[in-house]
């Protein structure tokens, strides 16, 4: 990877990391002074809602970070070790999470008339869309195995060479 795509790469994850800070810090609070100044038909506490959304943003965080430490080690050129692996299963995990609070929000959202039906479902086709991703980190996990023994046998077999020579 390039020096201008790690560049690249480092300043988009800056940028969202400081976008979730904002969320966080502002948009949060917001949100729950307009949940708790107008009268609503939720069937919920609106601090369930709040602690959906606070833990979602948390989770963006999560893979942010791991995605950061990832591109230091392609950086470094150490990516392909089993310390990567870490980084690959919280970043799996973070995203089956993000769907896990997507559908407690749906479920939180369902029963009442304060929401229409089709945004539940909207929502839970959402979760099918994040466990879809979670899925191809999977995959992409897989091929970071195969690549991680390939060059563990490479070097086996290059020693292997030295010594004959």
């Amino acid at each position: 990877m390039g020096k201008l795509t790690v560049a690249a790469l480092r300043a988009v994850l800056v940028v969202l990391l400081a976008g979730s800070l904002f969320v966080q810090g502002v948009m949060v609070p917001l949100l729950a002074a307009d949940l708790d100044g107008i009268d609503t038909e939720l069937a919920y506490p609106p601090a369930s809602f709040i602690l959906v959304v606070v833990l979602g943003v948390v989770t963006v965080q999560v893979v942010l970070v791991c995605v950061w430490r990832l591109v230091t080690m392609v950086r470094r050129g150490t990516v392909f070790s089993h310390a990567a692996f870490r980084y690959v299963h919280i970043v799996i995990g973070a995203v089956v999470a993000a769907a896990m609070l997507m559908f407690v929000l749906g479920v939180l959202l369902a029963p009442g008339e304060a929401v229409a039906p089709g945004i539940v479902l909207l929502l839970g086709g959402g979760v099918v869309a994040i466990l879809g991703v979670a899925l191809v980190v999977l995959v992409l996990r897989m091929l970071l195995a195969q690549a991680v023994a390939r060059d563990v046998e490479a070097a086996r077999m290059q020693a292997e060479l030295e010594e004959v020579i």
